[in-house]
């Protein structure tokens, strides 16, 4: 039997390729996932349910959708929630992309992006980021601008893999560039809530065009629950609850009641998430300085350092593996995340603070040597 052509160049995520061949004992800094535990209230909510599990609405349980849209100053009718951000990206991109049709992704940006896409039978433009990995609006502009099959466009900050960020003014930019053309903006900032300085703008502070994306995942530390969500125009997400509801039918029940929780408690959850966060920045900072002789700038969110290579190193994938294999750490190439990230690699120090300071020693002198 032969595949579905839109299989075509499908394979394991290089994440969890790099972490599935890993020896015992690796230290684990490639996963973006909180290593904190899940805050009480969420723990609560799950022990709490009784009784029978329904289904509940195709469109989420309506406490749910009620709480969402009062964290982010919307209409019921503009949330959209999901299973998980991915669930809504996938709806997302299905509703609105087709074959010939062309989708601005980030470079380096989330590898589950092009992913999707193919799987919508649309292909990729890729517009490069900026200094220090954060959004350049005359770049994205400009690969919009030579893409006239462009139907919807990405960003995504604080950025995976840099922890990169966006001022009001590029967002504006990007917006009014994207609504100009009828193209589809979808932010996605599942990692707006955690940040260390200044909190992070959203699309929502600069324009009432295109969607956010987020979900429970990062800033709330509930990433095996599978919650996410979408706001913005409901003529936008109209299509994708369908999508969304023909796939999945409903989020789960318990996911969703740990995630009001979460929700409805956001004033000691997310300060609670980023008290977190600055630990781990601390120890890898200090791991970095002590180590490698590195000073690390504060990032603008997101729990990722994008580490430039040593000048001798020509091939990321290849010293990624040396350092799994050798030194018994794991981080993930940046090639993973597109053409601009072959000279770095994405180290995620959402891992605790012990093991970001011990996986740091392990790779110092691979790093050194090379």
């Amino acid at each position: 039997m032969r595949l579905a052509a839109r299989l075509e160049g499908l394979g394991t995520s290089p994440i969890r390729a790099m972490h599935a061949g890993a020896p015992a004992g690796a230290v684990p800094l490639g996963l973006g996932e909180p290593t904190w535990e899940l805050p009480p209230c969420a723990r609560a909510a799950l022990a709490a349910l009784d009784g029978s599990c329904g289904y509940g609405p195709n469109a989420g349980l309506p406490e749910l959708v009620g709480a969402l849209a009062s964290f982010y100053g919307a209409a019921p009718e503009e949330v959209l929630v999901s299973s998980g951000s991915q669930g809504a990206l996938f709806a997302l991109f299905q509703a609105w992309l087709g074959p010939g049709d062309e989708l601005l992704v980030p470079d380096p940006g989330f590898l589950a992006y092009p992913a999707l896409a193919r799987l919508a039978g649309a292909s990729c433009v890729a517009y490069r980021l900026g200094p220090g990995g954060g959004l350049d609006p005359a770049a994205f502009r400009a690969a919009l601008d030579a893409s006239p099959a462009a139907k919807a466009a990405v960003i995504n900050f604080p950025s995976n893999p840099t922890g990169g960020g966006a001022s009001l003014a590029a967002l504006r930019e990007v917006a009014a560039a994207c609504e100009e053309r009828g193209v589809l903006l979808v932010s996605d900032e599942v990692y707006r809530e955690l940040y260390l300085g200044p909190r992070p703008p959203s699309l929502r502070d600069a324009s009432g065009y295109g969607l956010v994306l987020s979900s429970a995942s990062k800033g709330w530390g509930g990433p095996g629950l599978r919650v996410g969500w979408a706001i913005g125009d409901p003529e936008l997400l109209a299509p994708a609850r369908l999508v969304h509801a023909a796939m999945v039918s409903c989020p789960a029940r318990p996911s969703q009641l740990a995630a009001l929780a979460l929700v409805e408690a956001s004033a000691e959850v997310l300060p609670a998430a980023r008290a977190e966060l600055r630990a781990r920045w601390e120890a890898l900072a200090g791991a970095l300085r002590s180590e490698l002789g590195v000073e690390a700038e504060l990032p603008a969110g997101a729990f990722y350092y994008w580490l430039p290579l040593p000048a001798l190193e020509a091939e990321g994938a290849a010293f990624c593996l040396r350092l799994r294999d050798e030194a018994r750490v794991i981080l993930v190439p940046g090639s993973a995340f597109g053409r601009a990230g072959a000279r770095f690699a994405r180290l995620s120090y959402a891992a605790r603070p012990e093991e970001i300071a011990e996986g740091v020693r392990r790779l110092a002198p691979l790093w050194r040597r090379a």
